[in-house]
């Protein structure tokens, strides 16, 4: 039996509405709640791009978006990622999954999912359903996976998997060497239906497969009770199949899940001067003063940001030169010999009145951690300290010293882009 929701269809109020699973009959004790488990497999060896689940898509590890949207949702009483991998294991624990180390049988190029889900389901008895969500899926939302889970509990479906709309035209293939005419497969080519009068086609995108524990026993991921959920085209980013890392990075920017608070328009960055605007090393010369050096594309990005009317201000622990800092002419209001950061940031965003979600924040070290956590944008360079980049939304491929303001500039550039693309939308 198979029937399908629409993605259009309204969000439901919560994740709470859940919690009871199916519908209890009137004096009935009451029955726990199905545990329904998310699961990404996110092996180590990939033939393409070394560690893809783990390279940064758009300042995030590529995992880490799926994660995100799991975690939101909070429909999942425990969210895992399976892998044979020290570092993907590292970066799942920093967006708060739950490691499952599978076996070498299960992590051959010749292993099915269905191989490592079976292997998962061994070693938890507590789980009653499993989400199986895939990694290559960044634009994945959480009111996907809440109007999902809601199918499998209360309309009692045995599997749930998602597909996306395709207006494509198919034709019979030829095999070569064999001279005959092909066929066509969904059209009269007579009467080629325009886009708007023809519904399309649905095609598995491979976004989620939610299937209970007593399908996935009997050997599949489909079966029983069954449904599709239909994505959105734009939320259907497959990077698997048919999008390269580039085209993949602006897609997630405009059509990503960036967390339960709304972006807002930034309107101060601080940066951090020792690894962040500099590399760190400090030069001395013969008579004993300092000589610092910075990236001219730095210059540039913090030129553009003022520009656009972002106040640009620098921060740093030790007590830098005020003729140094003076001599670089960045035109940035700067606080040195700052033990505590997050008490001047907050005097700084009193001072011009706003909220924490309009201030940017590069930092770097321990130090920084509590305003990269508060800040409504942040980023750390590609050499910060694990630290800092567990508590930042954005880890660039620059180092420190060598374009890492500039490049987050650009990723400030486009989300203010899609912040004001968002305020154009009618209501």
């Amino acid at each position: 039996m198979l029937v399908s929701l629409r993605s259009g269809m309204a969000a439901a109020d919560g994740p709470s509405c859940f919690a009871a699973g199916l519908p209890q009959r009137p004096g009935e004790p009451e029955r726990p709640a199905a545990h329904m488990a998310a699961l990404i497999l996110a092996r180590g060896g990939s033939k393409g791009i070394p560690l893809k689940n783990i390279k940064p898509l758009a300042g995030v590890p590529l995992i880490g978006w799926v994660l995100r949207a799991a975690l939101d949702s909070g429909v999942f009483q425990s969210i895992w990622v399976s892998t044979d991998h020290d570092e993907i294991e590292k970066v799942a624990k920093q967006f708060g999954a739950h490691v499952h180390r599978r076996s070498s049988e299960v992590s051959k190029d010749s292993s099915t999912s269905l191989d490592a889900i079976v292997e998962f389901l061994q070693y938890h008895d507590e789980v009653d359903v499993v989400g199986n969500i895939q990694a290559t899926s960044p634009c994945l939302h959480p009111t996907d996976l809440i109007k999902v889970a809601k199918m499998i509990r209360e309309d009692g479906f045995d599997s749930v998997f998602s597909v996306v709309r395709r207006h494509q035209f198919r034709w019979s293939e030829i095999r070569k060497g064999v001279c005959e005419a092909t066929k066509p497969q969904n059209l009269n080519p007579a009467k080629r239906p325009r886009r708007q009068d023809w519904d399309g086609e649905l095609y598995e995108n491979g976004s989620f497969y939610f299937a209970r524990r007593s399908l996935i026993d009997k050997g599949y991921l489909q079966g029983g009770k069954m449904a599709y959920y239909e994505m959105r085209a734009e939320h259907s980013v497959d990077i698997d199949v048919d999008i390269d890392w580039p085209i993949a990075e602006q897609r997630v920017l405009r059509f990503g899940y960036f967390g339960k608070e709304a972006l807002k328009e930034v309107k101060l960055l601080v940066c951090t001067i020792d690894g962040c605007l500099t590399t760190g090393h400090i030069y001395i010369s013969e008579d004993g003063k300092e000589v610092l050096s910075y990236d001219v594309r730095d210059a540039v990005g913090i030129n553009l940001l003022q520009k656009r009317g972002v106040e640009v201000r620098l921060i740093s622990e030790r007590h830098c030169s005020p003729k140094t800092l003076s001599a670089m002419k960045l035109g940035c209001r700067a606080e040195v010999g700052v033990a505590n950061k997050l008490p001047v940031v907050e005097k700084w965003r009193t001072e011009l009145n706003l909220c924490w979600k309009e201030v940017a924040y590069l930092g770097n070290e321990e130090s920084d951690v509590e305003c990269l956590k508060k800040a409504g944008m942040s980023a750390v360079p590609a050499d910060s300290c694990p630290a800092a980049q567990k508590a930042t939304s954005y880890i660039c491929k620059c180092n420190g010293g060598r374009g890492a303001i500039r490049e987050f500039a650009e990723h400030i550039f486009l989300l203010m882009e899609k912040v004001n693309s968002a305020g154009k939308k009618p209501r």
